[in-house]
């Protein structure tokens, strides 16, 4: 373990996240926090050069439709399930004075 998490480091991350942590977790929150960065520093011996950058570990495309007019303009068949209309919109009785 190289990476080694003080005292002080675990408090400011428990009051960050809002937690309340006894000694025991405290103790095992350094032993992850070590281990996690243990394992990036591991992760960054790798050599990259070349390989592109990825947002996502699977080639996605857009997937969304063209956003064409399939059912036309039902307009007037809509005004006339009203009860009341006016002009071309829905008539509907007054509800705030």
């Amino acid at each position: 373990m190289a990476n080694i998490i003080s005292d002080e480091t675990i408090e400011y991350v428990g009051i960050l996240a809002k937690l309340e942590l006894s000694a025991e977790e405290k103790e095992a929150a350094k032993k992850d926090m070590a281990r996690m960065l243990d394992y990036i520093d591991k992760l960054n011996e790798l050599d990259t050069t070349g390989v592109e950058p990825m947002s996502h570990v699977f080639l996605v495309t857009n997937v969304f439709r063209e956003d064409v007019v399939t059912n036309g303009d039902e307009h007037e068949k809509t005004l006339a399930n009203a009860p009341a209309r006016k002009d071309s919109a829905f008539k509907v009785p007054k509800t705030v004075e």
